[in-house]
């Protein structure tokens, strides 16, 4: 199967998933069980929240993973402070890398944006360097829109 149709499908899975569901934290929860569950060498899957100008854990699967992330620091601040989808190859070469897992060697992160506001990210891991490609981003980028259309 192509990256192109894996990411359709899913895309096709997270609508039905959140289809009719206003509640975020639900919506959420089932888009990073999807995720998580349907990605090859994931080992983190999940969500931090913006409050009180900072990112807090949300709904994820996965190990244990850091509670509150300051804008700006790691991989997920550094999105959500400059807005920009953060693919790394090999978290031990980013400067100021947050290791919550020991196990992760490459990163995603995707800003959550609705209606110019910051909502949060969507945070995944593999313990696989350069896991992440072009085609996952784009996939990726989609499945944030699908839960950011439950948030207007």
């Amino acid at each position: 199967m192509t990256s192109s149709t894996f990411y359709s499908q899913l895309a096709a899975q997270a609508r039905s998933l959140v289809e009719g569901e206003r509640d975020m934290i639900a919506n959420m929860a089932n888009i990073s069980a999807l995720l998580f569950n349907q990605m090859d060498d994931v080992n983190w899957a999940g969500f931090y929240l913006y409050k009180e100008d900072q990112l807090v854990l949300g709904p994820f699967q996965g190990q244990p993973a850091c509670i509150r992330i300051p804008m700006g620091k790691g991989v997920c601040g550094t999105a959500a402070a400059t807005n920009t989808v953060q693919r790394i190859e090999d978290v031990h070469q980013f400067e100021g890398h947050i290791a919550c897992d020991a196990a992760s060697n490459s990163e995603i992160v995707i800003p959550i944006v609705v209606n110019n506001q910051l909502i949060g990210v969507l945070d995944i891991d593999s313990p696989k360097l350069s896991r992440f490609t072009a085609e996952d981003e784009a996939g990726l980028c989609e499945i944030v829109g699908v839960l950011s259309r439950t948030l207007v």
